[in-house]
């Protein structure tokens, strides 16, 4: 446990920002969710809008230490190429 002012304040934002951040987290799962099921029903144009409301959410993700970059241009590129792949098939 935390003893001096300076831990327990550490403390405090720790736990602040532990809840912004699983609150940021789910967020981006629930757009990224978004995209997966609109690709699964094969519904190009849904899944295409999807994408890029999804896209920001992921980035600001980034931005703010939740998601490695490398891993968000991962996840967007595949993505897209999915959806993409859509309007191929048809």
């Amino acid at each position: 446990m935390a003893n001096s002012p300076q831990a327990k304040k550490r403390a405090r934002q720790n736990a602040d920002r532990f809840t912004v951040n699983r609150a940021r987290r789910s967020r981006i799962r629930t757009y990224l969710r978004k995209v997966e099921e609109a690709i699964a029903a094969g519904d190009q144009d849904a899944a295409q809008a999807a994408l890029r409301e999804a896209q920001p959410h992921l980035m600001k993700g980034v931005t703010k230490g939740i998601v490695h970059k490398n891993t968000a241009a991962r996840k967007m590129s595949r993505l897209s190429s999915r959806v993409k792949g859509l309007g191929a098939g048809a």
